[in-house]
């Protein structure tokens, strides 16, 4: 639906669908919030009455509006159910709500009906007949499709609505269509508007309606294409056989047919006249070539209609379908769905007519793309000569012109060309659009469709970079690596600039697996790469040589050869200020954190997302969300790390990048370990390694891992903690990640050294010295410090504690400055040096709290309790931020009493408690009240306690 192919008028048949079961009825999947509404209203969840008798449902179509009042009056067994169904379909006139409604009455027990007004009867007949059919006992009235009714049987049935009381007899369920929702006569009612389902009951509906199994890639494509739409899922299954289902043969193009839109859409665009069909059709013709964009211009569909004779009368007539709406010079469709269902659905002449009219405006005002565009939907059959014209406009660079329409542009001039080669190349150029304006399931499609063996090298070859990119983001890491290599040895010869790239892509994709040999295996082949035989100025060749720059530095770095990766690497960060292409600003961010400079890959990192959001590609946000992301959490801004992920999460998922997304799981998963989240570790641990473990993502099993352990070391279970991460330091195939398996020993160390495991422990601390003389963590020196300091003898330890504070305040960071504190602190104090180990644990509460680590700051308080001190923040500083009255209830609930008893002691009430409490939660920072009476002292125990 965001393009259209030239298709013949006579599609060919796709494969006949087997003979399906009858129709089940399904329960309605994933609306639970509106079940509970419902149950609500009909008055079955409980014995209290509802606040309103009455309920409007309201949403897009399909979405199951007629499901759940069907649902409702099968529910609803109090008393009988009157039922009045409408659809556009029946008549081109308004339905006549009185005559319906006495219709639907005439099946109800005991000979109740609803009686007809006579012409110029006030509204109040309606709730009077209403009332009478109930004759005291339930009765549900539901009427689907409201807003078809006729004006006075709309105002009747508003005013009944509003009048019913909530104690009477009579439940009212009401369904209207999402742009009535607001019209007068039901404005004051309660609305329920339906939303898109969730993709798990998507998930759960697909494998009710489908009728065999349903291969994982096709499962993702139809979820994706309905969109939490369930009566768009179900019309999607319905069109594809069994093969198709299982993968064993291609998905049609376009999988959203005008078939499947019809079902679902059709009853809304019944019942219009010839001249608003018209306009509808060249307004959703109008929006194709911005299908996500805010709608079609006003002055172009005034421009084309004045070429279409009905569409200028429907324009000139004082009402717009209600379907459609103007306002800020566009015009646009109160529901997407229809707008695909009107485009899809017509005739292809008159759609092609529409298109005509669009391109002849718009080549008169110069819009040379989109105008090709609709020049090229309005063509039925081959046409050469317009294929060459929309190929050259979308890669002209000087053409103004998005991503994706130029992805539109090349696809198009595929559907116009007759040579297979050509058609071909067209579509590769096509996904390789898609795939930079984030729309990977599009260029997933496109690249699908381009496959012919016969192909030129080159051809082939752009096309297997498309796939291994998309594998890279969303599949096996392996697979990626593999088809980037392909990619480079065929590009090689006649495309020496893409093939280069594609070879440091195969090197990222290895990096990924955790696999040096094949990285390095890559970066060997990638350097093999003949320099692009193009004249170029000094600057500009000087600026191309960045990449050769980046692919030197890491080869270097993997050799082990730092003297040499060292200089190349500084000048590849060097190149980050003249850079503003987000895909070469990753380089240099990359090349920062192996050098150890945080805080430049911090300012690489912003300046990368803010190129991706200013000029594109669209597709490099997440990932520069997740360098910027991951560069803070090095500096210990955990805070600021957890935005920017979780901003990156989300882009992940829209753009279709979930390997991507499992490195943000991983990030938050790290930033929340250090906080007493241990749900949230979880969560994104789990989440981060779904995927990690399924394509083969050594790093962010890597990340999400030492996230687990480290939250298992801050909750004071090093045992755990140290099964957790044992594996991760050790070398080789079974091990962590080579680039982060460094970051993870100091957290090792400690777990290892407080489980007992002091040998294990020692053999990690002499490999981690190598990495910490490197230079590239600027807290590997202090972390080095503090590890030997645990693993020393007593007589040795003092004195390397104390040399890693001194390294600490020369690299900065509260929390691991803050670690080290908190351990020295506990060597001290059970050394008996309560004084000293007072200072530390002080010093290290204050850090954490600064630094937000609360997990690890409980730790410090519950070692300065230990060591017969109340923490300071308890005993006065933060005490002291409380009011007079905060303080008293404060006491009171350390004591142990309930809020009902402070309340009676304090004589205020329960409520005045309950929100000073909330108060004092707050500025104390604690979340229970046993955490409160840790911390504030009961009267006479406020000396010190024994250790």
């Amino acid at each position: 639906m965001t393009g259209r192919t030239n298709a013949p008028q006579s599609p060919p048949p796709r494969s006949p669908a087997p003979q399906s079961p009858p129709p089940r009825s399904l329960p309605p999947h994933g609306r639970s919030v509106e079940l509970a509404a419902l149950a609500t209203v009909l008055d079955l969840s409980g014995p209290e009455t509802p606040d309103a008798p009455v309920l409007v449902l309201t949403g897009d179509p399909g979405l199951g509006r007629t499901a759940l009042i069907d649902w409702a009056a099968r529910s609803f067994t109090a008393g009988p159910v009157l039922r009045v169904r409408g659809s556009r379909a029946e008549s081109a006139l308004p339905l006549s709500g009185v005559h319906a409604l006495r219709c639907a009455a005439d099946g109800l027990p005991g000979g109740r009906t609803v009686g007809v007004p006579d012409t110029g009867t006030a509204p109040e007949w309606l709730l009077r007949s209403l009332t009478d059919a109930a004759a005291g006992s339930p009765l549900l009235v539901c009427v689907d499709d409201a807003h078809l009714w006729d004006a006075p049987s709309r105002a009747a049935l508003g005013f009944a609505a509003r009048r019913l009381p909530a104690a009477g007899p009579v439940r009212l369920l009401l369904t209207v269509a999402g742009q009535h929702a607001a019209d007068p006569d039901f404005a004051a009612l309660p609305v329920l508007t339906l939303a898109p389902l969730p993709s798990s009951a998507m998930d759960t509906l697909l494998d009710d309606t489908a009728y065999g199994p349903v291969d994982p890639a096709v499962r993702a494509e139809l979820l994706d294409e309905a969109d939490g739409n369930p009566a768009l899922l179900r019309a999607l299954v319905a069109g594809l056989s069994p093969a198709e289902l299982s993968g064993e043969h291609r998905l049609p193009w376009p999988l959203t047919d005008a078939e499947a839109l019809r079902s679902v859409a059709g009853a809304h665009l019944a019942g219009f006249s010839a001249a608003a069909g018209e306009l509808l059709l060249l307004v959703s013709a109008a929006h194709e070539h911005d299908p996500a964009g805010a709608g079609a211009d006003a002055d172009l569909v005034r421009g084309a209609a004045a070429r279409l004779d009905r569409a200028r009368a429907a324009l000139g007539s004082d009402q717009l379908p209600d379907v459609l709406v103007l306002s800020d010079g566009r015009f646009r469709f109160t529901s997407p769905l229809i707008r695909g269902a009107v485009h899809a659905c017509a005739p292809p002449d008159r759609r092609r007519a529409a298109h005509r009219a669009l391109a002849s405006v718009l080549e008169n005002e110069g819009h040379g793309l989109v105008a090709l565009l609709h020049r090229a939907w309005s063509v039925a059959g081959h046409a050469p000569a317009l294929a060459d014209q929309l190929s050259a406009a979308a890669a002209d660079p000087c053409v103004a012109a998005s991503r994706a329409q130029r992805s539109m542009a090349y696809a198009c001039a595929a559907e116009l060309t007759a040579d297979g080669r050509e058609r071909a190349e067209h579509l590769t150029a096509a996904a390789g659009q898609a795939l930079l304006a984030g729309r990977a399931r599009m260029a997933r499609r496109l690249v699908g469709r381009a496959r012919d063996g016969a192909l030129p090298a080159a051809v082939r070859g752009r096309s297997a970079r498309v796939r291994g990119i998309l594998a890279l983001r969303d599949g096996p890491a392996a697979d990626a690596g593999e088809a980037l290599l392909l990619a480079h040895s065929l590009l090689t010869d006649d495309d020496p600039a893409h093939a280069l790239l594609a070879g440091l892509a195969a090197a990222e994709a290895a990096w990924a697996t955790g696999d040096a040999v094949a990285c390095l295996r890559a970066l060997n082949a990638a350097d093999r790469t003949p320099v692009a035989t193009v004249t170029v100025t000094a600057p500009a060749a000087e600026r191309d040589s960045l990449p050769r720059d980046y692919l030197h530095g890491m080869r270097a770095m993997l050799e082990r050869d730092f003297g040499r990766a060292i200089p190349w690497l500084r000048h590849v960060v060097e190149h980050a200020w003249e850079e503003d292409g987000p895909e070469r600003l990753l380089w240099s961010g990359a090349a920062a954190l192996l050098l150890g400079d945080v805080p430049a890959a911090c300012r690489i990192g912003a300046r990368t997302l803010a190129a991706a959001r200013s000029q594109g590609p669209e597709a490099a946000v997440p990932r520069a969300l997740e360098l910027l992301a991951y560069a803070e959490l090095r500096t210990g801004q955990h805070a600021r790390a957890r935005a920017h992920a979780e901003e990156g999460l989300r882009t992940a998922h829209r753009y279709g990048q979930s390997n991507v997304a499992a490195h943000h799981h991983a990030v938050l998963a790290l930033a929340a370990s250090i906080a007493d989240e241990s749900t949230l570790v979880a969560h994104h641990a789990g989440a981060a390694l779904a995927t990690a473990r399924r394509h083969g993502l050594t790093q962010a099993t890597t990340l999400a891992e030492w996230a687990s352990g480290r939250a298992d070391l801050g909750r004071g279970r090093p045992f755990e903690a140290a099964a957790r991460l044992g594996p991760l330091v050790h070398p080789g195939p079974d091990g962590g990640h080579f680039a982060v398996r460094m970051l993870v020993m100091p957290c090792y160390v400690e777990a290892a050294v407080l489980a007992g495991q002091r040998e294990d422990a020692r053999a990690v601390v002499e490999e981690f010295a190598l990495w910490a003389h490197f230079g590239a963590d600027v807290q590997a020196p202090a972390q080095l410090a503090r590890c030997r300091a645990l693993v020393a003898d007593a007589d040795r330890a003092d004195g390397l504690y104390g040399d890693a504070l001194v390294l600490h305040a020369q690299a900065g960071g509260d929390f691991e400055q803050a670690r080290t504190q908190l351990l020295y602190g506990k060597w001290l104090r059970r050394r008996r040096r309560l004084r000293e180990a007072g200072g530390c644990l002080r010093a290290a509460l204050v850090a954490f709290e600064r630094c937000g680590a609360r997990i690890w700051a409980d730790q410090a308080r519950a070692e300065l309790r230990a060591n017969g001190v109340a923490p300071a923040a308890a005993r006065a500083g933060v005490l002291e931020g409380l009011t007079p009255q905060q303080l008293r209830i404060a006491r009171c609930v350390a004591e142990g009493a309930t809020n009902r008893e402070v309340a009676l002691r304090l004589a205020v009430s329960t409520r005045t408690v309950d929100y000073h409490l909330r108060k004092v939660f707050a500025v104390l920072g604690v979340r229970s009240r046993v955490e409160l009476s840790r911390m504030v002292e009961r009267p006479g125990r406020d000396g010190p306690r024994p250790a």
